[in-house]
This record gives C-alpha cells, sequence and structure tokens, in this order.
C-alpha cells in the first residue's frame, strides 16, 4: 500500500470510522485487485451546490484519481421526508417535478469537480430500489434498528426531550440512506461531519447482512460567508459552483478575515506547503488578510470556471470596489420608462425594490438605514426621498455592497 497516496486521501479528513479503516480497505483493494466503491449521496432538496458541497466532492476526486470507483446516490426516493440532520421541525415535502429538475441540475454540476466518464463514476437513484420495497421489506428493515439506537442522533433526542414533534417517517431516513449502502456494496461513505449518524447506520445494516462494513470518511462543515452557520442556500451564505465569475470573486471577497485559514484548507487547490506557510503567515501579521483572500477569491474562480475569468473578475472587483473613479464602474443599466413606468417621481425605497426585486423591501430600507444606498455618489438614508427620472443623463444607484445600477433617460 502506498503510504503517501494514504496520507494524501487522508488530508483534511475530520473523522475516519473506524480508526484506521482507509487503510485497511486500500489492502483489500490490492489484495483482491478491484477499485473501492465510494459513495456519496444527495437529497435534490435544493437546485444549487455550493462551495460546502464541494469539500467533500473535491476528496472524492482524490479517489477518481487514485483509480477508484464513485457511486452518487440522487435521493429522489428520500428526498421525499428530507434528511433531518440538523433540523429542529419536519422539513416540508417536495414535490416529484421538483425533486426532478433538481436532481438534473445536479448532475450538471458536478461535472465542475468530478470525472463523469462511466468507468469511473456511476450515477444511481434510489427510488430504484427504496420505491420497490413492500410493506414487508419495510418491517424488516426496521427490524434491523431500535428506537433507542435513533434516539442515539443529536436532533432526534433535542426534539425528544424539548417536546418537539418526531414523524415516524423521519426515523426511517437513516435506514434508507443506510440501504443504500447495502444495494451498491458501499466500501467507504463519504460525507460531512453532521452525515456521521446516517453513515454509521449503513456500516450496521452491511454488517448485519453478513458484509465487510463499509468506513465512513467524514469532512469538515464549511462555515458560510457570515461566519456563523455552515454553508448553506438556507442561510443565504453561499458560494454557488455555477454562479458567474464576478459574483463568486465578490463572495469570495466577503469571507471574514478569521475564516482565512479553513477555506485556505477546505476550498482551495494550493499545495499542503503553501497553505501551511500562508496559515503561518497570517497567524503572525507577515501577510495582509486581503492578499490572502485576494488569492482565495482567484483559486476558486479558476477551479470552476478557468484563469481568465479570475484575472477578469479580479480587475472588475477592483474598479467596483476598489478604484475611485467612478467612470471605471460598471453599472446594470435600466431604461427609465422601464421604471417609473410613467409617474413624475418615485420614493427611494420603491426604486430600490424595481432595481433589485430579488431583495424584500425590509431588507432594502435596512440598507438604506445603514447608509448602503448612494445616488451619484451620495448617501441617502429617508426611504421616501423622492427622485425624478434622468433627463438626457444618467442616475447611478449603488445598493449594497454589490448592486451597481443605471436608469438611462
Amino acid at each position: 500500500m502506498n503510504a503517501s497516496l494514504l496520507d494524501d486521501l487522508l488530508r483534511g479528513v475530520a473523522i475516519e470510522t473506524p480508526p484506521r479503516g482507509l487503510a485497511g480497505k486500500l489492502k483489500e483493494s490490492e489484495k483482491e485487485k478491484r477499485s473501492l466503491i465510494v459513495k456519496l449521496g444527495f437529497d435534490p432538496t435544493a437546485p444549487d451546490l455550493h462551495l460546502g458541497h464541494a469539500v467533500v466532492l473535491r476528496k472524492m476526486r482524490q479517489f477518481q484519481d487514485a483509480g477508484h470507483k464513485l457511486v452518487i446516490i440522487i435521493g429522489d426516493f428520500t428526498a421525499r421526508i428530507g434528511d433531518p440532520t440538523g433540523r429542529n421541525k419536519t422539513r416540508p415535502p417536495l414535490s416529484p417535478e421538483t425533486i426532478k429538475q433538481n436532481a438534473l441540475t445536479y448532475l450538471d454540476q458536478l461535472s465542475k469537480v468530478l470525472d463523469m466518464s462511466r468507468e469511473k463514476l456511476k450515477v444511481c437513484f434510489n427510488d430504484d430500489w427504496l420505491g420497490a420495497m413492500t410493506f414487508r421489506d419495510v418491517i424488516g428493515l426496521l427490524a434491523k434498528a431500535t428506537v433507542a439506537q435513533l434516539l442515539q442522533r443529536e436532533d432526534f433526542s433535542k426534539r425528544y426531550n424539548e417536546g418537539t414533534a418526531i414523524g415516524m417517517h423521519e426515523m426511517l431516513y437513516p435506514l434508507m440512506q443506510g440501504y443504500d449502502s447495502i444495494e451498491i456494496n458501499a466500501d467507504i461513505e463519504m460525507g460531512g461531519t453532521d452525515q456521521l449518524f446516517n453513515c454509521l447506520v449503513g456500516r450496521a445494516l452491511q454488517e448485519a447482512e453478513g458484509k465487510s462494513g463499509q468506513i465512513v470518511l467524514s469532512m469538515p462543515l464549511l462555515v458560510g460567508l457570515d461566519g456563523k452557520e455552515k454553508m448553506s442556500k438556507s442561510y443565504n451564505n453561499y458560494i454557488g459552483l455555477t454562479e458567474p465569475p464576478h459574483d463568486m470573486y465578490g463572495k469570495a471577497m466577503s469571507i471574514p478575515d478569521t475564516l482565512l485559514p479553513m477555506y485556505l484548507e477546505l476550498a482551495t487547490t494550493l499545495t499542503a506547503q503553501e497553505i501551511a506557510r500562508l496559515k503561518e503567515d497570517l497567524a503572525a501579521d507577515k501577510v495582509n488578510p486581503m492578499d490572502v483572500k485576494k488569492l482565495v477569491a482567484a483559486n476558486i474562480v479558476t477551479q470552476y470556471h478557468d484563469e481568465k475569468s479570475a484575472e477578469e473578475a479580479a480587475q472588475y472587483f477592483y474598479n467596483q470596489f476598489q478604484n475611485k473613479a467612478d467612470e471605471e464602474k460598471s453599472y446594470e443599466p435600466f431604461a427609465a420608462a422601464q421604471i417609473y413606468e410613467g409617474a413624475q417621481e418615485l420614493a427611494l425605497l420603491d426604486l430600490c425594490a424595481r432595481l433589485c426585486p430579488q431583495e424584500s423591501k425590509s431588507q432594502l430600507r435596512r440598507l438604506i438605514a445603514a447608509s448602503a444606498v448612494s445616488v451619484d455618489g451620495e448617501k441617502l438614508t429617508d426611504p421616501a426621498a423622492l427622485i425624478k427620472p434622468p433627463v438626457d443623463k444618467e442616475i447611478h444607484f449603488r445598493i449594497g455592497k454589490r448592486g451597481f445600477y443605471a436608469i438611462i433617460s
């Protein structure tokens, strides 16, 4: 067994269960002259994958490059329940149409990180086997676990102690995820540290069937741009894998300084030596965090787009946010007739709502109060301030950190 390969595959792994389990699986692979089956499951509950997902995907790519076979489980059946991990209430069910559409977008986005060739990756949908189960099969699966075992899950025990409802279907979820491992004969299951319980259920079910249990490699959870919660679309603190280069770079530049060591380790392709040096320099105040942030942002854009896009995004960021010359900035244009719709004047809040309809009025009101909205370079703090449409000129709006708009006569 190649000790250097083992070290590379374990680099960044938060929990290896059981300890030294990967070394045993690699020896088994060599002895039996076969590739290991490395499993990762996704429930298509949202359409976008982000850098938090990519922490695990990048580790999966390492296994591909080492000659092992990935099996991606698209949980089109389990998504109907929704993984209760980390939730304090039952997840609302999704429609079959939404699940199918999300699943299709996942497959497109996986290609950003993984080699999608058939010999290196197989995609399965767990409705193929879970949907075919009879009630007798379900009872047999339930018989392999106890309520006490399932209540060991932190989120279940917390909800139980607080008197918050736990649906019986939710308690089935870990067993269904575990059954996926039996179906594909997984050697390794990957996931975030929050998935450890579910993955270990798969190992237990395999062993109960007399099979060699999968090992579990749990990756750290990437903290989102808010610096508090794990990266998630629900918290709006994420960088999506398919976002445009300018947006991706700009979001990366908003990473809190305290999270730079984590992002260097989990989100970049820098070498271990480069990361160690930068982390040491940050700790010793030998480097400006802004410079490291630019390095991280460029690396992220290069990974999911290309080097030229990263260079253009860096220049765009400089022009928009660091260069004081107004003529260098790019403003998204809107025709005055489109925005004003014949009105002689509009309140600032209403104008902002029409320019960025993706933001709620309450959020826009907060931005105005915080002096985060300017008109032709002048910060305005009164949401009721009346602004007339432009005549033979443009009006430039800046809304928040990244919103630049021009109303053209």
